[in-house]
């Protein structure tokens, strides 16, 4: 009987090792950062601030980055190549394969297009199209490449900024995404507009625009108070913007500190709010879980240098990574992220002028 005992007290104590595991994977997702990646830039290249970042369907990391925010400093490799031997801007878009490589990279002016002024947002589409935008004074346009670089069409235009209810251009676009089931190109209009506006994907063409709740927009600047009423329409800067797998838009208000959903007609779904009484600025930028479900919304928290895990049914913070800081896995400036296939966070930041990956350690 003892040694019946034993032998189920082992088999017991076996399938708690198998089990543990999948008991693990069912909470929260865990991360911890890979101070191992990217691995060193070619070429002498050197990064500016980081505008824009996005995992495409290869889970291939794509940046737009500003070489114009570096100083003579940074890059004096370029100014006198006869006396050092580092640094030189890198192109403003680059492709990283999953182990840091740089895959190619381009991007800046050239013929035909107007390109902007401060780099800002990237998205790479199901037709392998890359869009790029920018928050710079004059910028009002989107630009669309190839996967190679080549320039295929410009929405909107450079110049003096306008108003929220322009349909001929846009006004400092911050972040985009294209629908497969459309081809319409949603624009999160931006650090001047307060709006998402909607073209055709293939042609350009304007299609229709909306404010907060799904209402007309207007150019009316809040100044955020957390114990008052949800502001009626989108601050500046209106900042990311993703779509679930059930169709829904889904809107960072940044300095609100809210993210907005909204059915594809401009329809208000519903409203989540982020540390509201915090500072503003705690949307960023939001991930969705790539399990079937999208069970979690991983959000950037620029003010408190984190990324918070959001239960996405309520939007209940089930987790925080990260602080302010400039060791790895800590933040200057924590701008906008990404998410692979596999549940890897990656945080580009402005002030940092880098690119940081965290890996997923809880599984999908």
């Amino acid at each position: 009987m003892a040694r019946l005992g034993r032998m189920l007290a082992y088999a017991g104590l076996v399938a708690f090792a198998f089990v543990q595991p999948a008991m693990a994977a069912e909470g929260p997702p865990k991360f911890q950062v890979d101070p191992m990646w990217p691995k060193p830039l070619p070429n002498k290249w050197t990064l500016g601030q980081i505008g824009g970042i996005y995992v495409d369907a290869q889970d291939h990391i794509w940046i737009n980055q500003r070489p114009g925010t570096l100083t003579d400093r940074d890059k004096r490799a370029q100014t006198q190549p006869d006396r050092f031997r580092c640094c030189v801007p890198a192109p403003s878009v680059i492709e990283f394969d999953q182990e840091g490589n740089v895959v190619q990279a381009w991007g800046g002016p050239g013929q035909g297009y107007q390109w902007q002024a401060n780099e800002h947002g990237i998205f790479v589409d199901h037709n392998n199209f890359v869009w790029v935008g920018g928050n710079g004074e004059p910028d009002g346009q989107i630009l669309k490449f190839t996967r190679d670089g080549k320039f295929v069409m410009q929405i909107g235009k450079s110049g003096p900024q306008t108003n929220s209810n322009d349909t001929s251009r846009l006004g400092r676009p911050a972040d985009m995404i294209v629908d497969a089931a459309t081809n319409e190109l949603y624009v999160a209009d931006g650090y001047f507009n307060h709006r998402i506006a909607v073209f055709d994907a293939a042609t350009g063409a304007y299609k229709r625009h909306w404010g907060a709740y799904g209402k007309p927009p207007t150019d009316n600047q809040q100044t955020y108070n957390p114990v008052a009423p949800p502001a009626q329409q989108f601050s500046n800067p209106v900042h990311c913007i993703r779509q679930s797998k059930a169709g829904q838009i889904i809107l960072c208000d940044r300095s609100n500190n809210r993210i907005q959903f909204f059915q594809k007609n401009g329809t208000f779904v519903k409203e989540i709010r982020v540390l509201p009484e915090s500072a503003p600025g705690s949307t960023g930028s939001v991930m969705l879980w790539p399990d079937a479900n999208q069970s979690y919304m991983i959000v950037s928290d620029d003010p408190n240098g984190e990324f918070h895990v959001l239960r996405s049914s309520d939007g209940t913070r089930v987790g925080s990574y990260g602080r302010v800081g400039k060791a790895a896995g800590e933040f200057s400036n924590l701008h906008n992220l990404a998410i692979d296939s596999k549940g890897n966070i990656y945080a580009a930041e402005v002030q940092g002028m880098r690119v940081q990956k965290f890996r997923n350690l809880g599984g999908l």
